[in-house]
């Protein structure tokens, strides 16, 4: 049943051409990888169940395009995200020094309330490695954004970032952080919440804590 879930994210893959958004989504989605590189035209997508403390989350994955002749399609998917996942190639400095035009745009496009993970990919090719890890999360860190490292190829990683990414998402959920009235903040309340806890949903207030605002307000 398609509504069988207690919540459904909404993410996005964002990132330079080649940096292993689709073979993140593959792995996660469907177990798969593929060696061979295929661009991605506009916009592919995928979904999966994951259960973290007896609640089912549908995580629904929106992989984008990377050129930059598809940015314009690509932005309309930021708008009702719940989490951007922001790819660069750790054996690829360009696609690490592009990470800050990917966040800005993320940033001007999406629901203040957007969770922004960066993701080093291709930890495998360790003996090509040009951006370590210390780099990443040392950038993360000053960007005020959440970090870690994936291997599509072998997958490690992959499960451990989607739990991460849920777990922060409930973690704001619990703290009212989103306005579940609305789809825009990209979560969408499923069959298997009850009654008593949609009414909770519907009735309380949005608290929004951004570092230059403190004060509760709507969050989209």
């Amino acid at each position: 049943m398609a509504n069988n879930y207690h919540y459904l994210f909404k993410y996005i893959i964002i990132g330079d051409s080649s940096v292993g958004k689709s073979n993140i989504l593959m792995k996660f989605a469907h177990n798969k990888f593929s060696d061979e590189y295929q661009a991605t035209i506009g916009v592919e997508f995928g979904a999966k169940n994951i259960e973290i403390d007896s609640r089912v989350y549908r995580i629904q994955i929106w992989d984008t395009a990377g050129q930059e002749n598809f940015r314009s399609i690509t932005r309309s998917y930021y708008k009702n995200s719940v989490c951007a996942l922001v790819v660069y190639d750790v054996t690829k400095k360009k696609s690490f020094e592009n990470v800050q035009k990917w966040i800005q745009d993320v940033q001007a496009q999406s629901p203040k309330t957007i969770l922004i993970f960066l993701v080093g990919n291709k930890i495998d090719l360790e003996e090509q490695r040009v951006i370590s890890f210390d780099e990443g999360n040392n950038f993360a860190a000053q960007n005020g954004i959440r970090f870690t490292e994936t291997s599509a190829k072998t997958g490690e990683g992959i499960e451990e970032l989607f739990k991460m990414t849920v777990e922060h998402i409930v973690k704001n959920m619990d703290n009212n952080y989103y306005d579940l009235k609305s789809e825009i903040c990209g979560i969408k309340i499923g069959t298997l919440v009850d009654k008593k806890a949609k009414n909770k949903h519907k009735n309380n207030e949005v608290k929004l804590n951004n570092t230059n605002d403190k004060e509760k307000k709507k969050c989209c």
